[in-house]
């Protein structure tokens, strides 16, 4: 029999709730939920979570492992978004890069780098990589932003009002995706006999050695994409001669061992954020609407999930086709929003609208604040998406 799953929202692709109905007949698999941005992926929809007995399936946590989103709110007056935007421009240009094989000419420092990358063959091979990447960001849906941060609640822990602040979206670059593509391959050479549509769901036990290889590389990747948004922040706000009040990030594209319904299960959030009671959380929308900061309601029956971000409701090659700058960027001088760089398979218009995402999940997350983008970096068009 299949596993039980409820779905959030009620526009969601056809594609992405088969594939939350066939992960649900694998024979480890215990539980489903799927969030109302869910469009769909490989194997696990974008958006889906699910939960398994003694087993990961490394597409259902993803090929940009650990990806994640981090704020920083500093104590700068939010008018220097208009009094020097030049200035909050030359802190991104200088201290970010982007895309596929992006690095510093001078290597970032941070303690990652001295955790043992010898825990499998794969994060061996990628260390001198991961090195030279430390501190960028992906392509796709990866940015650098700086916004206005404004806070309606005092739990958490600053005062209401409003303030300047960074947010960033990236994950373990090439070296989480090399993870990926070794675990993914050989996931599937074991389960040989699972249905085309489901091969990428393929299993590995964490009894095994590969299952426990996985595990030690996908834990490094998140220590890994963690440590790249903290020197993308650290750098910034060095720059700006800044002092930073509030600082809050998330995992996605992660698996979590945790007990639901009395028993130890692995939950894989594939484009999912962790939402148990109390627990806080970042919740973007696009590059023109606004960012969520949300306290967990800890559903039982979303496995304490909520959505990660507005969701897409157009594939990158169809956003190419239909839209041209000369449309777009006449919406983003409307929100006030300055573009640095992206893609056109990036524009505001291929999200779900973030506020008919947040409204459909009312029973999983509490918005305490929100952030609005105003300069905002991406990779530019024509680099391959790493998302």
């Amino acid at each position: 029999m299949a596993a039980p799953w409820k779905q959030w929202g009620d526009d969601l692709e056809p594609g992405a709730v088969a594939q939350m109905a066939n992960a649900c007949r694998l024979p480890v698999a215990v539980r489903g939920a799927l969030m109302p941005d869910a469009h769909q992926g490989y194997g696990l929809p974008i958006g889906g979570v699910l939960a398994t007995e003694d087993a990961v399936i490394p597409y259902a946590v993803g090929v940009d492992i650990a990806c994640r989103v981090k704020l920083s709110v500093y104590d700068m007056p939010v008018a220097t978004l208009e009094s020097d935007p030049a200035r909050l421009r030359g802190a991104i240009e200088e201290e970010t890069r982007f895309g596929v094989g992006a690095a510093f000419r001078k290597r970032r420092e941070h303690p990652v780098m001295d955790l043992d990358w010898s825990v499998t063959e794969a994060t061996r091979r990628s260390r001198d990589r991961a090195w030279s990447q430390l501190g960028t960001s992906g392509s796709g849906n990866h940015f650098v932003e700086f916004g206005s941060f404004r806070v309606d609640d005092d739990r958490l822990g600053i005062p209401a009002g409003e303030y300047l602040a960074l947010l960033s979206h990236s994950g373990s670059r090439g070296t989480g995706a090399a993870v990926a593509s070794h675990y993914s391959k050989l996931a599937m050479d074991l389960r040989r006999d699972l249905p085309r549509e489901m091969r990428h769901l393929a299993w590995l036990d964490l009894a095994s050695e590969p299952g426990r290889e996985y595990w030690a590389a996908m834990e490094l990747m998140g220590a890994y994409a963690a440590a790249n948004h903290a020197c993308i922040h650290r750098h910034i706000a060095a720059r700006l001669g800044a002092r930073v009040v509030l600082d809050l990030e998330n995992h996605h594209n992660f698996a979590w061992k945790e007990t639901h319904d009395g028993r130890e299960v692995v939950v894989h959030r594939k484009g999912a954020t962790p939402a148990g009671e109390g627990v806080l959380g970042v919740i973007p929308g696009s590059m023109a609407s606004p960012t969520y900061v949300v306290r967990g309601k800890g559903s039982r029956a979303s496995m304490s999930s909520a959505a990660h971000g507005a969701g897409r409701v157009m594939s990158r090659t169809q956003a190419k086709k239909t839209f041209a700058w000369a449309e777009v960027r006449p919406v983003l001088e409307r929100r006030g929003v300055e573009l640095i760089s992206a893609g056109l398979d990036e524009v505001p218009m291929v999200y779900k609208d973030i506020d008919r995402v947040m409204a459909a999940q009312s029973d999983l997350v509490e918005p305490l604040a929100s952030f609005q983008p105003r300069i905002v970096k991406m990779a530019p068009g024509g680099e391959p998406a790493e998302d």
